[in-house]
C-alpha cells in the first residue's frame, strides 16, 4: 500500500503558525512582595484575596503584557521580621514593589527602607495617621486613613447630644495616633474628651476588666473604642461584665473592628462605622467566590471569620492596582538594581547601601495615577491615599448582625439616605441602643466619685434681697442650702439638661461681682450662681448663658402730688384731650349747618339779615351742648340730625364730668424726679447698691461721683428717701421691684431714659470659665425654660402677683387720671356726622325733585345759572305747611317768594333776562327786566308779604 503524501498546504499552515507564537513576546514577570502576620484575621483576609485578585485581572486580561509574581513573607506581627522580610524581599528577590506589610508600625519602618531603595509599598491594612505619604515618598495607602471617620463620629456625638465622649483606645502606634484626629473634630463640633483610657496592646482580661470598673463609677457614658481585633474583644467583654452594656450606655466602634465584626463578638446596640462600599453585581459573584475559596483554605474554627469586609476589599483592589500598573514596565526596567549593600553582600540588618531600583518611580507614578472602577468604587488614590467618599453608620444587632441606619460624608453630615440633603434626610433611623433601649443615652451621669461641680452663691445677702438669691449654712451639720429666684431657675434648668450635672454649692463671701468673675475664671469655682450683670467687661473673663431674667436700670423717686398750684388753674380743659375738642367743635358746626340747611326755607327762626342767621346757628349749636336752644324745628329731618347730636352730647357731659371730677378731687401722684435728665440737671444725691455695677455705668455716663450714695439693704433706701437724705435710687428693674412691692405707696419707679443713662442691660446669667460646655447647653435649657410656664410660676413664689400699685407704678404713676380722646368717640362723632349729612342730602334731594321745572328754565336760559340757583334755594318755600294761611283756605301765595331782606345772599336781579310772566298757583308774579326791575321786585315782595300772614313777622321778615 502505497504511503499517504502530506498536503503542501497544510504544512505551510502548520509552519505559519508554529512561526508566529515563536514571534509572539512573551508577558513579563514582575516580582511582587507580601508581607503579612499570617495568623491574624486580616492576614488570612489577605492570603486568600489578593492572590483572587490577580486571577481576576489576568482572566480579564488574558493578553496583559506583565504577569505578577508575588512572594509571600509572614511578619508574624513584628516590626524587625517584617523589616527583615522586606530587605531581604529588596535586595534578595529583586521584588519591584511590596504588598503590605499589614499594621501601622510594620509599614512605616519598611516604607523608610523602601524609600532609600526605592521601591513602592502599597498598604491595604495600615490606616493609622502615623504612616502616610508624607512621610515616605514611595508609601501608596490603598485604604482608608483613620484620621477620615473622626468627622463622623464627632457628627454622632453632635447628633446624640454627647457633650462628653471618652476614647478607649490601644496604646501604641495604631491607637495613639488617631486620638488627637478624634479630640480635634469632637471639640469642633462642640463636645470634649475628660479624659482617655490608653490599654496596652497585651493587656490580660484583668487589667481590662479593672479599666472598665473605673470608667463605670465616672460620669461619661459615651465611649469610642479603637483597637486591634484581640483588644477589642477583651475590652467589650470586659465591659459587658461591668454592666456598661447597659441601658444608657453609647459604644462606637471604628471601621478598623467594623470590618471584623466576626472576630471581635460585638454586643447589640453598638454603633460601628464602616466604609461604604456600593453593592454591585460584580461584588457580589467575588463576594459568593470569596467565601468558598476562603472556607477552602481555612480551618471550620474560622467560619465566622468568613465575611468580605473592608479589608478584603481594599486587599483586592490594591492588588488589582498593581497588576494594571505593571503593565507601563518594560524589560529595561526589571534590571537588577543599581548599587547594592555597603560591604558586599550585607546583611539583613545593613541598610545604609540598599540599591535603588530602576523602575521604583516609573512603577510607584503608575500605581498613583491608576484609576479604576474597583468593588470599593472608584479607585482614586489622590496624594497617595485612597480617596474617601462615604461611611456607612451601622447598629450592630444580635449575634454580630450589622444594620444600616444612615450614612456621613464630609459635605452632607449625617443623612438617612446616601445623596439626600436637608430636611426629613438628616434623621437617622431608630437605633436600638445596649440593653434593648430606643431611648437615646444622654452620655452622662449622676457620678460614684467624680467630684461635683463646684458652684459659687453669694454667702452674706441683705433679707430684704432673699428672694432673688441666699445661701445658708448649717453651724451644726456645716450643711449648706441655697434658693431664691437664681437659684431655682439654676435647677430647674439643669433638671432640662441632656445629662446629669451634679453641683456643690459653695458660699461666696461678700466681695463685688467683678472679683466673682475673676475667681470663676481663675479656677477657685467652676461656676457662678447670682444676681449678677451680663456686662462687656465681665464677659471678656467668663462665658456667661443667655440672660434668664430681663433686666433695665430705672429709678425709684418719692411721690408728689401734682395737681396743686398754677396747674389747676385751666384743669377745666384737661378732661378732653385737644383733638376731642377740636372735634367737638367740628361736628357742633357741622350739626347747626345741617339743621340750618334744612330748615332754612321752611322756618322763619332761621332767616333774616345773614349776620342774624349766622349767629341763629352758631348760637343753636352752642346752646345743644347744654340742652338750653329755644328754637322750634319744623322739619323730622332736622328733627333727626338734632336728637342724635343731643345723645352725642348727652355722652361727652357725663364723660367730661367724671374726668374732671376726678382730676379734682383724686391726687395726681407722680415721682418727684421725672427721669434721669431731670435728676442729672439737678442737685439731689443718688442711692446705689453695694458692690454693683450701677456705680462704673453711671460714671462712665458722665454722672458725678460725688452723688453717689452706696446702701445694701432695701430698708436703708427707705429712710434715706424719707429723710432727704437721697432724691432717688437708681437700679436694675429686679432690685426696685422688691423695694416697691413693700414702700409703694410713698414711691414710685421712674424712666431712667436721657442724659446718656443706659437704661437697657444685658439681663442675669449664670458664669462659666472660658469655652466651658455647660454654657451653650445651659442657654438652650434657659430658652426652653422661658417658653414654659414653669419659668412664670418660679417668678410668682418669689416676687410675687403683679398688684395694682405695681400696675400702676409701672404705667407712670398710681393715681394719674389721664384725659379723654378723640379715639374713645369716634363712633359717636361717625354717627352723628353721617346723620347730618345724610339729612341735608335728603333735604336737597326733595328740593330739586319739586322745582326741577324752575331748576331747568334756570339751566337753559340764564347766563349765572348758580346765583340763580342760589337764589332758588334761598326764597321761601311758601308751599310748606309752616306758610300756609291759618284760616283753613288754600294758600294764596306763590310756592318761591325771594324776600330780598330776608336772605343771606346778596342778589341782584338785574342779571336776569326778560321773562314772560307765569301764572303760580294763588297768585301772579311779574318779573320785569331793566330800569324799573328793583321797583317791581319790592313790589312783589310787599305783596306778598302782604298775602303771607304766618310766614312775616312783625317787621316782615324772618326772625
Amino acid at each position: 500500500m502505497a504511503g499517504h503524501t502530506p498536503n503542501p498546504l497544510f504544512l505551510l499552515l502548520f509552519l505559519g503558525c508554529l512561526l508566529f507564537a515563536a514571534a509572539q513576546p512573551q508577558p513579563l514577570t514582575v516580582t511582587v512582595g507580601l508581607i503579612i502576620d499570617g495568623g491574624s484575621p486580616v492576614g488570612k483576609i489577605a492570603n486568600t484575596t489578593i492572590p483572587m485578585a490577580l486571577d481576576d485581572f489576568y482572566a480579564a486580561f488574558p493578553r496583559s503584557p506583565a504577569r505578577v509574581h508575588l512572594l509571600h513573607r509572614d511578619s508574624r506581627g513584628d516590626v524587625v521580621a517584617a523589616a527583615s522580610a522586606a530587605l531581604e524581599l529588596m535586595e534578595g528577590r529583586g521584588v519591584r514593589a511590596i504588598l503590605g506589610p499589614q499594621s501601622s508600625v510594620e509599614s512605616a519602618f519598611v516604607a523608610d527602607l523602601a524609600t532609600r531603595a526605592e521601591v513602592p509599598v502599597v498598604s491595604f491594612s495600615a490606616t493609622s495617621p502615623s504612616v502616610s505619604p508624607g512621610g515616605g515618598r514611595f508609601f501608596a495607602r490603598a485604604a482608608l486613613s483613620d484620621a477620615a471617620q473622626a468627622g463622623a463620629i464627632a457628627a454622632l456625638a453632635r447628633r446624640f447630644g454627647w457633650r462628653r465622649v471618652v476614647p478607649v483606645y490601644q496604646d501604641d502606634d495604631y491607637g495613639a495616633a488617631f486620638v488627637p484626629f478624634l479630640v480635634d473634630a469632637l471639640t469642633a463640633e462642640g463636645s470634649e474628651v475628660p479624659y482617655r483610657c490608653a490599654l496596652p496592646a497585651g493587656a490580660d482580661a484583668d487589667a481590662v476588666a479593672a479599666a472598665m470598673y473605673r470608667m463605670e463609677s465616672l460620669q461619661t457614658r459615651a465611649f469610642v473604642l479603637h483597637a486591634r481585633p484581640d483588644l477589642a474583644g477583651r475590652v467589650l467583654a470586659a465591659a459587658e461584665a461591668a454592666g456598661m452594656m447597659g441601658e444608657g450606655f453609647a459604644w462606637v466602634i471604628t471601621d478598623g473592628l467594623t470590618g471584623l465584626l466576626g472576630s471581635i463578638n460585638a454586643p447589640q446596640g453598638v454603633i460601628g462605622l464602616a466604609p461604604y462600599v456600593p453593592t454591585t453585581p460584580r461584588l457580589r459573584d467575588v463576594r459568593r467566590r470569596w467565601v468558598r475559596r476562603f472556607m477552602a483554605e481555612h480551618p471550620a474554627a474560622d467560619a465566622e471569620h468568613a465575611e468580605m469586609g473592608s479589608y478584603a476589599v481594599w486587599a483586592y483592589d490594591a492588588a488589582w492596582a498593581v497588576a494594571s500598573a505593571a503593565e507601563h514596565l518594560t524589560a529595561g526596567d526589571l534590571s537588577p538594581p543599581q548599587g547594592g549593600l555597603v560591604g558586599g553582600k550585607g546583611g539583613p540588618t545593613d541598610f545604609a547601601g540598599l540599591g535603588k531600583s530602576r523602575s521604583g518611580k516609573k512603577f510607584l507614578e503608575a500605581i498613583t495615577s491608576t484609576t479604576f472602577d474597583g468593588l470599593g468604587g472608584r479607585f482614586q488614590l489622590v496624594d497617595g491615599e485612597l480617596a474617601v467618599h462615604a461611611f456607612r453608620v451601622l447598629n450592630i444587632m444580635d449575634r454580630g448582625k450589622e444594620r444600616s441606619i444612615g450614612f456621613w460624608t464630609k459635605d452632607g453630615g449625617l443623612t438617612r439616605h446616601l445623596g439626600v440633603g436637608g430636611g426629613g434626610g438628616r434623621e437617622l433611623a431608630p437605633v436600638i441602643w445596649p440593653g434593648e433601649s430606643t431611648v437615646v443615652p444622654r452620655g452622662w451621669v449622676v457620678p460614684t466619685s467624680a467630684r461635683r461641680l463646684r458652684v459659687a452663691v453669694p454667702g452674706s445677702v441683705n433679707p430684704g434681697y432673699r428672694a432673688i438669691v441666699h445661701l445658708d449654712v448649717d453651724a451644726a451639720t456645716n450643711r449648706t442650702t441655697a434658693g431664691g429666684f437664681v437659684v431655682e431657675v439654676f435647677e430647674a434648668a439643669v433638671r432640662l439638661l441632656p445629662y446629669a450635672l451634679p453641683v456643690e454649692y459653695v458660699k461666696a463671701e461678700s466681695m463685688p461681682y467683678d472679683k466673682l468673675v475673676q475667681m470663676v475664671a481663675d479656677g477657685t469655682f467652676d461656676a457662678a450662681v447670682a444676681d449678677m450683670t451680663i456686662t462687656a467687661a465681665r464677659s471678656s473673663y467668663v462665658d456667661f448663658t443667655l440672660p434668664f431674667m430681663a433686666s433695665g436700670i430705672a429709678m425709684v423717686a418719692p411721690l408728689r402730688d401734682v395737681g396743686r398750684g398754677g396747674e389747676r388753674t385751666w384743669v377745666f380743659l384737661k378732661p378732653l384731650r385737644y383733638d376731642l375738642w377740636l372735634a367737638s367743635a367740628a361736628f357742633l358746626l357741622l350739626t347747626g349747618f345741617a339743621v340750618w340747611f334744612v330748615e332754612h326755607r321752611g322756618n322763619a327762626e332761621f332767616r333774616g339779615p345773614p349776620w342774624h342767621q349766622l349767629g341763629t346757628l352758631l348760637y343753636f349749636g352752642f346752646s345743644t351742648l347744654v340742652f338750653a336752644h329755644r328754637e322750634d324745628l319744623r322739619s323730622n329731618l332736622a328733627r333727626l340730625a338734632a336728637v342724635v347730636w343731643f345723645f352725642v352730647v348727652l355722652i361727652l357731659q357725663s364723660s367730661y364730668t367724671a374726668s374732671l371730677t376726678s382730676m379734682l378731687t383724686v391726687p395726681r401722684l407722680e415721682p418727684s424726679i421725672a427721669g434721669y435728665a431731670a435728676l442729672w440737671r439737678g442737685a439731689e444725691r443718688v442711692g446705689i447698691m453695694n458692690n454693683s455695677f450701677m456705680r462704673g455705668a453711671m460714671t462712665r455716663s458722665g454722672f458725678p461721683p460725688a452723688r453717689l450714695v452706696p446702701y445694701g439693704a432695701a430698708q436703708s433706701f427707705h429712710e434715706a428717701l424719707l429723710n432727704g437724705t437721697i432724691g432717688a435710687v437708681v437700679d436694675e428693674t429686679p432690685y426696685l421691684r422688691i423695694f416697691l412691692k413693700s414702700y409703694c405707696d410713698r414711691f414710685a419707679m421712674a424712666g431712667g431714659g436721657g442724659g446718656g443713662q443706659p437704661n437697657k442691660t444685658g439681663g442675669f446669667g449664670f458664669a462659666f470659665p472660658k469655652g466651658s460646655p455647660y454654657v451653650a447647653d445651659l442657654s438652650r435649657a434657659i430658652l426652653a425654660l422661658t417658653e414654659s410656664e414653669e419659668m412664670n410660676l418660679i417668678e410668682r413664689k418669689w416676687f410675687g402677683e403683679s398688684d395694682g400699685c405695681a400696675a400702676a407704678q409701672a404705667a407712670g404713676g398710681p393715681f394719674t387720671s389721664d384725659s379723654l380722646s378723640f379715639g374713645s368717640f369716634w363712633g359717636l362723632f361717625l354717627i352723628t356726622g353721617a346723620t347730618s349729612l345724610l339729612c341735608c342730602a335728603v333735604h336737597l334731594a326733595t328740593f330739586v325733585a319739586s322745582n326741577r321745572g324752575a331748576i331747568r328754565d334756570i339751566v337753559a336760559t340764564s347766563t349765572h345759572p348758580f346765583r340763580r340757583l342760589a337764589e332758588l334755594y334761598d326764597g321761601r318755600d311758601l308751599s310748606a305747611h309752616t306758610f300756609k294761611a291759618k284760616d283753613g283756605g288754600a294758600a294764596a301765595s306763590p310756592p318761591v317768594v325771594h324776600d330780598a331782606a330776608g336772605s343771606p345772599i346778596s342778589l341782584h336781579m338785574g342779571a336776569w333776562s326778560p321773562q314772560p310772566s307765569s301764572t303760580m298757583a294763588g297768585g301772579e308774579i311779574e318779573l320785569a327786566a331793566g330800569a324799573g326791575g328793583e321797583a317791581n321786585e319790592e313790589e312783589a315782595t310787599t305783596t306778598t308779604a302782604a298775602r303771607d300772614p304766618d310766614g312775616a313777622g312783625e317787621n316782615g321778615s324772618g326772625q
